[in-house]
């Protein structure tokens, strides 16, 4: 072969350009592709031609690693906009989840013993998986080799319903007994602190990372701040934040900045621009269930947000009269499909890991049926009048559940990535996604409500599955069921 024409190494490698690196070489613009970087590319694309077919094969070698290296620089410096950087990643997570099968050594727990599994939690790393069991104990596990580390026996005098982590090493757990538990993984033969403040069992606890303030919930309708950076053996001190009755589920935005709470009898509640170290003193619930107004009104503001909405202003909430707009209160009846005419009663609470939705799992008042449904925040609209409140949330992807178990809770949870939920769906598990690829919510929003996608479906339990939780650090899920059997889920290769 000649020096004239093209070397053997060029060939494969323009076959092998994608089209987005070819997108990617193309001018923006008119004005670029007469005289910007595209003309420019292309000239010094063909000065390295005119080199390789003008010298030997010395100059062929030089022509291939001068083309390499431009092929190299294509792939990774000039792509610009067009590609998505983590796009492999998630491509390879996707064919990950969806080959999930149980792990051959997952471990049974006793039903004598322990009884159901009423929550699980991961720590922060990845190294530890922690049990909420019916019996008032907690046990933890390594995640990968799935061994027993410790149990820690009558952690609680009831059941244990709850456990956060507030770091890698101290976790809180709460119980049916109306105390909060703070622990020290270096040191579990006993508590650091019990923290009592509650009248009814206590079901749910947060962590604001900026405050350093513990929250928690409980069905007394109480959700108390604890300032955990004065505990002590006695515990440590604790305000009552904010009340309201029927209360299920409390939760914080990644941020922060936000506080939802979920109620028995269909209502959420979210306090924008949340600060925690005041406490807010709003009417009675029964004042707010008559300023609810009905599904079938068509108001624009109620068909944008999925639900009616309600806001409280500053003559009705004393608390922020002539003040800034922190803590301001908005109550919502969130729509639920089928449900137009019956009440619903919204179980299980998350929220999306960056911040952009909510999830609920929500049961009929009949309690013949159930739904998951994905609420997107409605952000950065322009403040309206308060006839026309601001509505916070809209109704974006929904699916009908198992109507298995009635009178059980069942937490779902979204994975690391937020691309994939993992709902509790008889005796087994849903891994759901927004669409068929697995894309992020901003990217498939669609434009009316639509369905969730399921990606896999893994029956393992022998018994109703009441909670799932993905692992923050590796490609695992886990999950535990009524009869007390807690199962790992890992990729099957």
């Amino acid at each position: 072969m000649s020096s004239g024409q093209p070397s053997d190494s060029e060939e494969p490698l323009r076959e092998e350009e994608s089209d987005e690196d070819r997108c990617s070489s193309r001018p923006s613009s008119p004005q670029a592709g007469r005289g910007g970087a595209g003309t420019q590319s292309s000239r010094s694309r063909r000065l390295e031609a005119a080199a390789g077919r003008g010298t030997g094969s010395g100059g062929r070698g030089s022509s291939a690693c001068d083309s390499l290296f431009a092929w190299i620089c294509r792939r990774t410096v000039r792509r610009g906009p067009f590609v998505d950087p983590a796009r492999d990643h998630y491509r390879t997570m996707t064919r990950l989840y969806s080959s999930m099968s149980p792990a051959t050594d997952s471990v049974n727990l006793s039903t004598q013993t322990h009884g159901a599994v009423f929550n699980l939690e991961y720590s922060p790393d990845g190294s530890v998986l922690t049990v909420a069991c019916e019996q008032t104990e907690v046990l933890l596990f390594d995640p990968v080799s799935s061994r027993h580390i410790k149990t820690l026996v009558e952690a609680h005098e009831d059941c244990v319903n709850n456990i956060r982590f507030l770091d890698n090493r101290l976790f809180a757990t709460c119980s049916d007994d109306t105390t909060i538990a703070l622990w020290d993984l270096r040191k579990l033969n006993s508590k650091v602190c019990s923290l009592h403040g509650h009248a009814s069992w206590v079901k749910n606890i947060e962590y604001d990372t900026h405050t350093r303030l513990l929250v928690t919930s409980g069905f007394d309708g109480n959700v108390i701040t604890w300032d955990t950076n004065r505990f002590t053996e006695d515990g440590c001190p604790h305000k009552k934040f904010f009340h309201t009755r029927y209360l299920m589920r409390m939760r914080l935005t990644p941020d922060c900045s936000k506080m939802l709470i979920s109620t028995s009898s269909g209502y959420l509640l979210i306090l924008h621009d949340l600060d925690l170290t005041q406490s807010l003193e709003v009417g009675s619930y029964r004042i707010l269930r008559a300023r609810r107004a009905p599904l079938s009104t068509g108001s624009s503001a109620g068909s944008r947000s999925g639900g009616s909405c309600h806001t409280i202003d500053s003559k009705t909430h004393p608390h922020r009269e002539g003040l800034s707009p922190r803590n301001s209160l908005e109550v919502l009846t969130p729509e639920i499909p089928g449900e137009r005419d019956r009440g619903n009663c919204i179980t299980s609470l998350q929220l999306h890991p960056k911040g952009w939705a909510t999830l609920l799992r929500c049961s009929s008042n009949m309690d013949d049926q159930e739904w998951t449904c994905v609420y997107e925040f409605q952000e950065g609209a322009p403040p309206r009048p308060p006839v026309s409140p601001r509505c916070s949330l809209r109704l974006t992807h929904y699916i009908e559940e198992a109507n298995v178990g009635r009178g059980y809770i069942k937490e779902l949870c979204f994975s690391p990535d937020g691309r994939l939920i993992c709902s509790p769906y008889g005796y087994g598990v849903r891994l759901l996604a927004f669409d068929e690829h697995c894309a992020e919510l901003s990217d498939c929003m669609p434009v009316r409500m639509a369905l969730l996608r399921e990606i896999r479906s893994i029956y393992s339990h022998s018994d109703v599955v009441l909670t799932s939780k993905f692992s923050p650090t590796h490609c695992q899920f886990a999950s535990g069921c009524l009869s007390g059997r807690l199962a790992l889920y890992q990729p099957h290769f």
